[in-house]
């Protein structure tokens, strides 16, 4: 087998493919949820903890006397926790949709023809015992 031949065929199978769609829409939905962090949620929890400490930024809380910042940490920390809470509600909803789907009853299967003739023959012998 072609070296060549070969690659198409580990390319082309489809937990690959998928995968690479799966990454590239977690790639695209990683910055919608990052600018909702950043940019929406963030500031609307942060803003009034911030003007409470008189301050305009999280990045200028900082130890006195040390380059340690611990607001950047603080701001990393809350995106974490929140992007986390958000993931946790969308994998929820999408769990509660599968049990949705499995929880309907199938039909019952047809029984064959073989099978309705061998009844019959049955209930036939039973009726003459």
């Amino acid at each position: 087998m072609g070296f060549a031949k070969e690659f198409k065929e580990f390319a082309m199978r489809g937990n690959v493919v998928d995968l690479a769609v799966g990454v590239i829409i977690g790639g695209a939905f990683g910055k919608i949820v990052s600018s909702l962090v950043e940019d929406i949620i963030t500031p609307a929890i942060l803003t009034p903890a911030l003007e409470a400490a008189n301050l305009k930024n999280l990045s200028e809380l900082v130890i006195p006397g040390t380059a340690i910042k611990y607001g950047n940490f603080l701001s990393q920390v809350i995106s974490f926790i929140i992007v986390a809470f958000a993931l946790f509600l969308i994998i929820k909803g999408i769990n509660s949709l599968k049990k949705k789907e499995e929880a309907a009853p199938s039909a019952p299967p047809v029984p064959s023809k073989e099978e309705v003739l061998l009844a019959e023959i049955r209930d036939i012998l039973k009726t003459k015992n």
